[in-house]
């Protein structure tokens, strides 16, 4: 299986290398409008054939698929461009910045019948995949609600704000977590350094009552990558950062239950129990993202992170925007 790969920076050279270590795969070309990030490719991939213009990439009858590195907003005209030419196609997050841009992929891939993926990684980290087991087991009770952290210093990008660039992957995370997607969202932003957003707060309502916030900054000194969900019988924390413990299990819960004995009042029951770190086979999150990306494309296995799941994240973000002009008010998130 051959690949192109459009955009060189720091994903787009993760993904020359990935690829390529995969088995009866190659990445053929690399294209990218920096000459200087090319260079960086080429020494570092000398195999690979750098150029500047998608339009030679795309119509390489060669390459199977295409990756699309690119900024956000470049997103939706390459990787229509990749589909045209009946490429496949591996987006990163987030599919597009708009709603309308989006559907129009998932309709184009499916009309063609092309694989279409969208890269929210952390639905490829063994970590989250074993806190799903984890939440949705019995023992784990009811959910009551999901708070995930993502700040650090730095690191500001010009193409879309704080929010967008750090909430789709827990928007994601929450989704796969729960098997739902919100109904609506509230939030609030901060724009301190550049204009836009550097800074957000975001509260979602999802089925059953069960809420979700986040918190992302580009402008926090204590650089934090943690989900927790909180439950009727336990607590889980995922740390990102904190490679000995990743995942640790509070069995410590409160629960209301009706006490029979004393006229049907309701009476408050709390748990009490061990921290436990578990352990679990650990692997590089993107390479098992490309590695499910090829199954589908030769396979026909179905796409965890596949277009619709990654417009739902759009759509998400876009009733985000809609909230933050509005000074938070609750918006429903359309269909």
């Amino acid at each position: 299986m051959k690949i192109g790969i459009v955009g060189c920076g720091y994903w787009g050279i993760n993904y020359v290398r990935v690829f390529n270590e995969l088995k009866d795969c190659l990445v053929t070309r690399v294209c990218d409008m920096s000459d200087q990030r090319l260079q960086v490719v080429h020494s570092r991939f000398p195999d690979v054939f750098p150029g500047r213009f998608l339009e030679d990439l795309v119509v390489d009858p060669e390459i199977d698929a295409v990756v699309v590195a690119t900024p956000a907003a470049a997103h939706y005209t390459t990787a229509r461009d990749a589909l045209l030419h009946d490429k496949h196609v591996l987006v990163e997050k987030p599919l597009t910045t708009r709603v309308e841009d989006g559907d129009k992929l998932v309709n184009l891939a499916k009309e063609r019948g092309l694989t279409l993926m969208v890269g929210h990684t952390f639905l490829y980290n063994p970590a989250i995949v074993k806190l799903k087991e984890y939440v949705t087991a019995d023992d784990f009770g009811s959910v009551y609600y999901l708070h995930a952290t993502r700040t650090h210093l730095g690191l500001i990008r010009q193409d879309v704000d704080a929010m967008w660039d750090l909430a789709p992957h827990d928007i994601s995370i929450f989704s796969f977590l729960l098997g739902e997607h919100p109904l609506w969202v509230s939030a609030v932003a901060g724009s301190f350094l550049n204009g836009h957003p550097d800074v957000g707060f975001i509260s979602l309502g999802y089925p059953n009552g069960i809420m979700g916030n986040i918190h992302v900054s580009w402008i926090d000194s204590n650089k934090v990558r943690e989900v927790v969900v909180v439950g009727s019988k336990k607590r889980i924390v995922f740390d990102d950062l904190n490679n000995l413990e990743r995942l640790r299990i509070y069995e410590k819960g409160a629960s209301i239950s009706a006490d029979v004995g004393s006229f049907g009042e309701f009476q408050l029951q709390l748990r009490d129990g061990d921290i436990i770190s578990p352990s679990f086979e650990t692997s590089e999150p993107l390479k098992n993202q490309c590695n499910h990306f090829v199954d589908c494309v030769e396979n026909g296995t179905p796409v965890l992170s596949d277009g619709y799941n990654g417009l739902d994240v759009v759509r998400v973000m876009s009733a985000v925007d809609r909230s933050v002009a509005q000074q938070g008010r609750a918006v429903e998130i359309l269909k």
